[in-house]
């Protein structure tokens, strides 16, 4: 009994004085570390892709580059087999320019999705699935019986091929350093050029040698070549701890579970305060039991004494199940300078597919000319496109460099837009001439001329403004491309849709002088957001880091 009184004694001191006894901490919930918006791209990483060998930064580049040329492909070796599908299919004009509008809409609207998961899951299964996609679209398009097939088919390849132009550009922003994407940028970008340029040609010539189906086989033997790309040679880019979409999941998944801990800790906790008198005579009245146990009797007086171990915290590994696009995509348009230099972005890009329509058109109604030769002048505008690309993302991060210099080592994204004042001045001359050359059927020397100009200098400033929406967008890059992606192919369809009537109504001399009225607008939201398009972006990342807290 004496043993009893002394433990009874012990617990009473340690109820009755909790000054001598150290309390355990009350648990609260860890507040997540708070990701530093500038610092994310230099998060200490497991294999930094940034600091590959250049083989194999050029291998990716080279992987992604040639899967990035289907989409242009898809969309332009389809042209010169229009009439030969229409009379052997039985289809009208309404349909085969809805497999044609459907293809440009869903190509630029796609890459939200496949950018959200490219966030979660990584580029590569984004890179295979797609790319899986576009292959079997392609095969079921060839195959083909009927235009509604054809139709449906044909939104597949556009879901297949957009995954790349949405990805690509945030693939490159994996592994090179923000001096460094210009000219990268320009590289890549190169690659999409080649189809509206080869693919008429080559579409013409296989459905000439062929038939019509031919050109889809051959768009399925280039998707399978890409496949095994992928699946064989291309790394995995992505890093989560790069990723502020996936941060961001990450801490809502982090405060739900600690909430639901916490939760469950209190439902569970029961506070026990043992009166020293009933203790006592509890303990008497079970006498020798408590003689022929006293560890245990004191055990469980500690322990009801003492509160339950919290469970541990299971590790988090987010699913398909955390994909929601919305958020980030709201983040990045809520934005002033994004939402200026995105519509500037899919205003350059309505202009190019509406001229290589048009053109198409008019080479075939003003000049007579066939699909063959209709195609070699197109040639024209994909060099000159391609020229502007290169050149123009070497000139756009040796600006970047020298600004950089003289303001002694510090940088910010807008510096970016200084070098795309020089193509400024050519685009809208050279609209302005290729309408009314076209229109007054000047030899078609000079259309090529300036075909070459407007291809150059829209890309010229194309390639700047595009590594200007990575370089403004840290942690989200992905998202901001396929949000441009999206301006790109609603502009495109918009433009597409009404360039005929507005052809038909003005002639190309009003229509294209009309074009130059919109890219001088164009112009200046450029400039804008070069002007105050930092502050814009400082206020946004402010406010949104107030919101984390």
């Amino acid at each position: 009994m004496a043993t009893v009184e002394g433990q009874d004694a012990s617990v009473a001191v340690t109820i009755e004085s909790p000054e001598k006894s150290v309390p355990a901490p009350a648990a609260t919930p860890i507040e997540p570390t708070e990701v530093s918006q500038p610092d994310i791209e230099h998060v200490y990483v497991e294999n930094d892709p940034r600091k590959w060998s250049k083989a194999r930064k050029m291998t990716v580049l080279c992987i992604i580059s040639g899967a990035s040329i289907i989409a242009g492909l898809g969309s332009n070796i389809y042209n010169p087999s229009i009439h030969d599908i229409e009379v052997d299919l039985n289809a009208n004009n309404s349909e085969i320019s809805l497999t044609l509008s459907l293809f440009i809409l869903l190509q630029g609207v796609i890459p939200l999705l496949w950018s959200s998961i490219s966030e979660i899951k990584g580029r590569k299964v984004v890179y295979i699935t797609s790319i899986t996609l576009y292959t079997v679209g392609s095969i079921c398009v060839a195959t083909a019986k009927s235009i509604r097939v054809v139709i449906g088919m044909r939104c597949l390849q556009a879901l297949g091929s957009s995954a790349v132009i949405s990805i690509g550009a945030a693939t490159l922003a994996d592994i090179y350093e923000p001096h460094e994407r210009g000219t990268m940028m320009g590289v890549y970008y190169t690659a999409p050029l080649l189809g509206p340029s080869v693919g008429s040609i080559l579409g013409g010539g296989l459905t000439q040698g062929f038939n019509w189906r031919a050109s889809f086989w051959f768009l399925t033997i280039f998707g399978g070549i890409n496949l095994i790309s992928f699946l064989f040679l291309f790394s995995d880019t992505f890093r989560r701890e790069r990723s502020l979409t996936y941060q961001n999941v990450l801490r809502r998944r982090t405060r739900e579970q600690e909430a639901a801990m916490l939760a469950s800790k209190r439902s569970s906790q029961v506070t026990v305060v043992p009166p020293e008198k009933s203790a006592k005579q509890e303990l008497v009245k079970q006498g020798d039991a408590v003689d022929a146990a006293p560890e245990l009797t004191k055990k469980d007086l500690e322990a009801q004494n003492s509160p339950p171990a919290p469970p541990p915290m299971k590790e988090i590994k987010l699913s398909f199940l955390d994909i929601n696009p919305f958020p980030p995509i709201s983040l990045v348009m809520r934005r002033g300078n994004n939402a200026a230099i995105l519509t500037a972005s899919g205003l350059i890009f309505g202009f190019n597919y509406c001229i290589s329509y048009t053109c198409s058109r008019n080479l075939s109604s003003i000049y007579g000319y066939n699909a063959l030769k209709i195609g070699l002048v197109l040639v024209a505008y994909g060099i000159g496109s391609i020229c502007g690309s290169v050149l123009g993302g070497r000139w756009s991060d040796w600006v970047f460099r020298r600004l950089k210099t003289r303001k002694g080592g510090s940088s910010y994204a807008e510096m970016r837009l200084e070098s795309t004042k020089p193509g400024m001045i050519v685009l809208p001359l050279a609209c302005v001439a290729y309408g009314w050359l076209v229109q007054k059927h000047v030899h078609i020397a000079a259309v090529c001329v300036a075909l070459f100009f407007c291809g150059f200098s829209s890309i010229f400033i194309y390639t700047s403004t595009l590594a200007y929406i990575v370089d403004a967008n840290v942690g989200r890059s992905s998202t901001a491309v396929a949000c441009n992606s999206m301006f790109r192919g609603v502009l495109a369809f918009v433009a597409t849709e009404v360039a005929v009537p507005l052809d038909n109504a003005i002639g190309e001399g009003g229509l294209y002088s009309l074009w130059a009225g919109l890219l001088v607008v164009t112009e200046g939201l450029i400039l804008l957001v070069w002007w105050k398009g930092g502050q814009w972006r400082e206020h946004a990342e402010a406010r949104e880091k107030s919101k984390r807290r």
